[in-house]
């Protein structure tokens, strides 16, 4: 493939990262997707789809677009599809990105701005791609590329299978969800609408990772209610919740948080918390890849409410745990063919494939355990994601790209 094939992924991706899509973890269950500027991408991506000449192209209301390629065999084989999803997330600005070009990385620390620097030493991947093509960011926002270099690889291929007529496919499925970041986008996905047997969604980070496993999840909403009192009278009768919350937060065990976990071992994490010392929000993500590992979490959070509300008396707190996702494991190990397929297109191609596990989920995850379709997950380029130093490289861009199209002609093979 020629300078071309990656000049034209480099575009597409830039198109997509100026496009404000920071989903609203906040305004989830009032509005599917949970921020207007999502339905912009998703808009775009329609039309691109459209002027490819994909004749079925869907977009559900709740923000989700299924294109759909019919097989130009004269045989049957398994349906397969690709998914990446348009929002980014919020933990630092996922709006306002200007993402910046690199045509030649020449092997040394990368200033982003005055403040910020992406820095070799904490990168070391950065030397693999010296003289090749990075994109950055201005060091106030992340770059998106989480997923939206998965977003432009996905249409990248689109758009090669049909210049391309001469390339064997069967029925292949392109999607593009939203809201995956707020962990509720797939609540409402159309399945009824989806034909596939197995797919992949192009959602991971280093060149060559690819991963079947991930962890099981849940979303824990803790509320502290306590006893208003003015303060000048308030001994022995004001209970303070965010007293009540602080307590609760500081008995999580630190040797089991993000920060100090990795491989295999799964968290306790509080993630935001809002009020007043009346009434106070807390909510938790617990993670584990052992499922009840996972419940054990949740019931050492239901002790821990009640071990507060004892040693603050008259306040009260109130526990709403609910599982996200699931380890997509057992679907991967029980349909292998959809790792087969991607395995062998690796080897075909002779990228060195490297099994790992995702220490977070995918809307594949949703798509494994809702509806017993195995979909693998694949690296996208993407370095640092989540973060004002997030940077992703072009001849990984590219890769995830040929992997795509390459599993898409093993699948096609009797």
């Amino acid at each position: 493939m020629s300078n071309t094939f990656a000049n034209n992924i480099l575009k597409r991706f830039l198109r997509y990262a100026v496009i404000d899509t920071m989903s609203d973890d906040q305004k989830v269950g009032e509005k599917h997707p949970s921020t207007d500027g999502q339905w912009d991408l998703l808009r775009l991506l329609e039309q691109e789809l459209r002027e490819l000449g994909i004749e079925d192209v869907q977009v559900d209301e709740n923000g989700v677009v299924i294109a759909r390629l019919p097989s130009n065999l004269d045989y049957k084989v398994p349906n397969v599809a690709f998914m990446a999803h348009v929002d980014t997330a919020d933990d630092v600005p996922g709006n306002g990105v200007k993402p910046r070009v690199i045509a030649s990385y020449e092997g040394s620390d990368i200033p982003l701005n005055q403040e910020y620097t992406l820095k070799v030493e904490d990168n070391p991947e950065l030397l693999s791609y010296k003289g090749e093509t990075l994109i950055v960011t201005d060091g106030t926002t992340l770059l998106g590329s989480d997923d939206k270099a998965g977003v432009a690889e996905i249409m990248s291929a689109a758009a090669y299978l049909f210049s391309h007529p001469e390339v064997k496919h069967g029925v292949v499925e392109f999607i593009f969800t939203s809201d995956e970041e707020t962990g509720a986008g797939m609540d409402t996905f159309p399945y009824d609408r989806i034909s596939c047997d197995y797919c992949y969604t192009i959602d991971g980070g280093k060149r060559y990772e690819i991963e079947s496993e991930c962890f099981n999840a849940a979303t824990v909403r803790v509320h502290f209610s306590g006893v208003s009192y003015h303060f000048g009278a308030a001994r022995g009768r004001l209970v303070n919740a965010l007293t009540m919350a602080a307590f609760f937060v500081n008995a999580l065990p630190q040797a089991e948080s993000p920060e100090a976990t990795d491989e295999r071992y799964g968290y306790f994490c509080a993630q935001s918390m809002s009020g007043t010392n009346t009434e106070v929000d807390l909510t938790l993500y617990l993670r584990d890849f052992d499922l009840e590992v996972l419940d054990r979490r949740i019931e050492a959070i239901n002790q821990l409410a009640v071990a507060t509300e004892a040693l603050y008396s008259n306040g009260k707190v109130s526990v709403d745990a609910k599982h996200i996702y699931y380890n997509m494991a057992l679907v991967a190990k029980n349909k292998p063919f959809a790792m087969d397929n991607l395995l062998k297109a690796g080897d075909e191609l002779e990228f060195k494939l490297e099994q790992a596990l995702i220490r977070g989920g995918t809307d594949g995850a949703r798509i494994a355990n809702e509806r017993n379709i195995p979909c693998p997950n694949i690296f996208t380029g993407g370095h640092n994601l989540h973060s004002r130093f997030e940077w992703a490289a072009l001849p990984a861009m590219e890769d995830a790209t040929r992997l795509i199209l390459k599993i898409i002609e093993v699948g096609a093979e009797t």
